[in-house]
């Protein structure tokens, strides 16, 4: 019996679709040797707790952890607690803690990589001194450090509010980096994933900005692995890949671009730190897999047809790209309910939704599609849709 449902479309009707995909083998375990690959992962809501929007996180814990196992299994590293995670949009301080705190012990009994964000979300909006954004990324840091993971320095919304030029951010990493106890990634998140950070590194010009980042990770290259960039521009990213001082890596933040930026070219790659590996996680590690055996042709094959997901789970407004990253984890099993911290849920359309189903079977990422459809059919039948 064909797998097929009449799903929304753009254009406010309904039209039949039949699965078509062939879902992808499951990947070989074991550590990825090609890249560093970490997966900055989502949060599960917990669909019984008593919260509304703008109340702190209740989370369901097992389902969180559990996804976080699923991604060491596949030989993927988990980037904990980052914008993916709802971090700064439902996912306040407090509860970034006590989720770093768990996720970095399942790490030690899993064997599994782990970085996580530090920021300086316990602040209020607006504008602060720039020495109390230094102690609040210091507190931070040194919280992260004693849980055994690696800091992920994240943008800062009260420095963009708060310095004057790139000066002022030099200072500022300057002295936290002076702080901490290893090699840390600085992650440069734009404005398209986060409104309030536009003019981050002290410029709207991104060619300003770009300098000015770059001579914070020169003057502080010791005390950094590598950056991670989140622009959503390929060919900017590969002009600052191939400026980066030598030992730091780049980490692909693009999720419009990433299978060219990770393959490379003669002068580097990047390494990826993505939150679409949450939602493709086989068949990234699939393909990172076949790449670690010598076969660029095949990790074309299967990282290429899951671009056109990522670009509209991505597509504007940007920062609600959780909202498809759960629902694909709400298809595949790996929670209970479509349900997220503050009610993000509803933060894309139900047409979206369908492209969604639509786009993830053609790249073979519904792993169960019976299964997939019935879950559709729920969300359906909530919307008034089929009834």
């Amino acid at each position: 019996m064909p797998l097929e449902l009449d799903l929304p479309t753009a254009a406010g009707g309904l039209e039949p679709y039949r699965l078509c995909g062939q879902p992808l083998a499951a990947p070989q375990g074991g550590p990825i040797r090609c890249r560093l690959a970490y997966a900055a992962v989502h949060v599960v809501a917990d669909p019984l707790a008593d919260t509304e929007p703008g109340a702190p996180a209740a989370l369901d814990w097992e389902a969180t952890l559990a996804y976080r196992h699923h991604l060491w299994s596949l030989g993927l590293a988990v980037a904990e607690a980052m914008d993916t995670a709802q971090r700064g949009m439902g996912l306040d301080w407090p509860a970034a803690q006590e989720l770093i705190r768990r996720s970095a012990a399942e790490a030690r009994a899993a064997g599994g990589a782990l970085a996580a964000g530090a920021g300086t979300d316990q602040l209020g909006p607006g504008s602060h001194t720039l020495a109390g954004i230094r102690e609040a990324y210091v507190q931070q840091c040194a919280f992260v450090e004693a849980q055994g993971a690696r800091v992920i320095l994240m943008a800062s919304r009260a420095l963009a509010a708060t310095a004057r030029g790139p000066e002022d951010y030099a200072a500022v990493y300057g002295a936290v980096l002076g702080q901490v106890q290893r090699p840390v990634i600085i992650h440069w998140l734009g404005e398209a994933f986060d409104p309030q950070l536009r003019g981050y590194w002290g410029s709207a010009d991104p060619d300003r900005a770009a300098e000015a980042c770059l001579a914070i990770l020169s003057a502080n290259a010791a005390r950094i692995d590598g950056i991670k960039i989140s622009l959503l521009d390929a060919q900017r990213e590969i002009t600052l890949r191939r400026r980066l001082p030598p030992g730091l890596r780049m980490y692909t933040g693009d999720d419009f671009n990433y299978p060219e930026l990770i393959a490379g070219d003669d002068l580097g790659h990047s390494d990826a730190l993505l939150g679409i590996f949450d939602a493709i996680a086989p068949a990234a590690a699939a393909a990172l897999h076949a790449l670690d055996g010598g076969d660029p042709a095949r990790f074309a094959a299967i990282l290429d047809p899951t671009v056109p997901l990522s670009r509209h789970i991505f597509r504007a407004p940007t920062h609600r790209y959780k909202t498809g990253v759960v629902f694909m984890a709400y298809l595949n099993g790996h929670q209970r309910g479509f349900r997220m911290v503050g009610g993000q849920e509803s933060a894309r359309s139900l047409p979206h939704l369908a492209e969604i189903l639509r786009l993830a079977d053609r790249a073979g990422l519904l792993r169960d599609p019976e299964f997939a459809l019935a879950r559709m059919r729920r969300v359906l039948a909530l919307a008034g849709v089929g009834c």
